[in-house]
C-alpha cells in the first residue's frame, strides 16, 4: 500500500513537472494573449461608467400591544376592538422582504421628485439617464405612454416597461440585510451609474417602505379611533338636541303644575343622563384608543442617509490591467492544456 501511495505521487510529481515544463515552452504565447487581455483590460475600464451605491441605514423598534384592563371591556360593550395590531405578517426579518417587494419598488418608481427644478417620476427620470426611452418616437403606442396618464388603453405596455425595471433593481441593483442578526437595523444599498437616481430611489424606497410597514401594524387601531371619532360626534349631536329640547319644553311649560304636563320633560332629562353618560364614556375609550395606537406604532429611525457626493466604485486602469491580463493568461493556459491533452488522446 505504501509503494502504491509512492509510486502515484511520484507519477503527480513527474506529471507537472512535464506540464510546468510544457508551459514554459510556449511561453511567448502566454505573454502575448496576456498582454492583450491586459489591454483589452484597460479599455474596460476606460469605457465602464462608474457605480454610485447610496446607502441607508435604519433602526425598528416594534412595541408591544394590548394591555388597557377594564377600559378595553367597556370599548368592546360599545362594538369596538381597541387592542391588537393588523401587522403580523410583517414582523422580525419579514421587513427585509417587504423592502424588496415589486410593490413597494414599483410605487417607488412611481413617486414624484424634483430634478433640475421640475417635478418627474422616478421611472421617467431612470428611463431618460439610460436612454431606454430614445427609440419611443417611432412606436406609435410607446409615443404618447406617460406614467401620470390613467389611460387603460397603454396600461400593458405601462406595466410590461415598470416590470422590466423592476426585474433589473431586485437583481442587479438592490440589496438588504440585516447589519447584525440580534440587533434590528437594516441596510439598504442601492447601487447605480446615476448619483442623483441612486440617492433619490433609495430615500424614497425607505420612506414608502415605513409609511405601508406602520400603516399596516397600526392599520386596525386607526379604523377603530375613526369609528370612535363618529361615534362621539353622534352622540354629542344628539346630547346637544336632547339638552335644547328640554329647555324648550321648560320654556314653553312654565308655571305648569298638572303631573301629566311634566311627563315629557322627565323624558327628555332621562335621556340627557342616558346620552350624557354614553357621551363620557366614548371620550374615555376614544382618549384609550390613542393611547393604545402609540404604544403599538412601531417606530422606523433613520440612522444613516446617502450624502452627496456618494461612494463611487469604478475599475481603475490599473486593477483593469491586471485582472485582464490574469484573466486571458488562464484562459491561455486553459487553451494549451486542453490542445495538448486532446491531441494525445486522438495520437495513442
Amino acid at each position: 500500500m505504501a509503494e502504491e501511495q509512492s509510486k502515484s505521487l511520484k507519477e503527480l510529481i513527474l506529471q507537472g513537472v512535464f506540464w510546468f515544463k510544457y508551459l514554459l515552452s510556449k511561453w511567448k504565447l502566454i505573454l502575448l494573449v496576456g498582454i492583450i487581455g491586459g489591454v483589452a483590460g484597460l479599455g474596460y475600464s476606460l469605457i465602464n461608467k462608474p457605480k454610485y451605491n447610496a446607502k441607508v441605514t435604519f433602526a425598528l423598534e416594534e412595541k408591544a400591544a394590548g394591555g388597557g384592563g377594564g377600559l378595553m371591556s367597556i370599548a368592546s360593550q360599545f362594538g369596538f376592538d381597541i387592542g391588537g395590531s393588523n401587522g403580523g405578517v410583517f414582523t422580525g426579518d419579514n421587513i427585509l422582504e417587504l423592502i424588496k417587494s415589486r410593490l413597494l419598488i414599483e410605487k417607488t418608481l412611481l413617486t414624484d421628485v424634483e430634478v433640475n427644478g421640475k417635478s418627474e417620476k422616478l421611472i421617467t427620470y431612470y428611463l431618460n439617464y439610460k436612454n431606454l426611452n430614445k427609440n419611443w418616437d417611432k412606436d406609435p403606442l410607446l409615443k404618447n405612454l406617460s406614467f401620470d396618464s390613467t389611460n387603460s388603453s397603454l396600461q400593458y405596455q405601462r406595466d410590461s416597461i415598470l416590470g422590466d425595471v423592476y426585474s433589473t433593481i431586485f437583481n442587479d441593483m438592490l440589496s438588504v440585510k440585516k447589519i447584525d442578526k440580534k440587533l434590528s437595523v437594516v441596510a439598504v444599498n442601492f447601487v447605480s451609474s446615476d448619483e442623483k437616481f441612486s440617492k433619490l430611489f433609495v430615500e424614497n424606497l425607505v420612506n414608502n417602505v415605513a409609511e405601508f410597514y406602520i400603516d399596516t401594524k397600526t392599520g386596525k387601531s386607526r379604523k377603530n379611533i375613526l369609528l370612535l371619532e363618529r361615534r362621539v360626534d353622534s352622540v354629542k349631536n344628539e346630547l346637544d338636541a336632547a339638552m335644547y329640547g328640554r329647555a324648550q319644553f321648560t320654556d314653553q311649560n312654565f308655571g305648569l303644575v298638572r303631573q301629566q304636563a311634566a311627563v315629557p320633560k322627565i323624558k327628555q332629562e332621562i335621556r340627557v343622563q342616558m346620552l350624557s353618560t354614553m357621551y363620557t364614556e366614548l371620550i374615555k375609550n376614544l382618549e384609550f384608543a390613542k393611547l393604545a395606537l402609540m404604544r403599538e406604532e412601531p417606530i422606523i429611525q433613520i440612522i444613516d442617509k446617502p450624502v452627496l457626493p456618494l461612494d463611487k466604485q469604478k475599475l481603475g486602469k490599473k486593477m483593469g490591467v491586471i485582472f485582464g491580463g490574469i484573466i486571458f493568461g488562464f484562459l491561455a493556459v486553459l487553451y494549451i492544456v486542453l490542445k495538448k491533452t486532446i491531441t494525445d488522446i486522438m495520437q495513442s
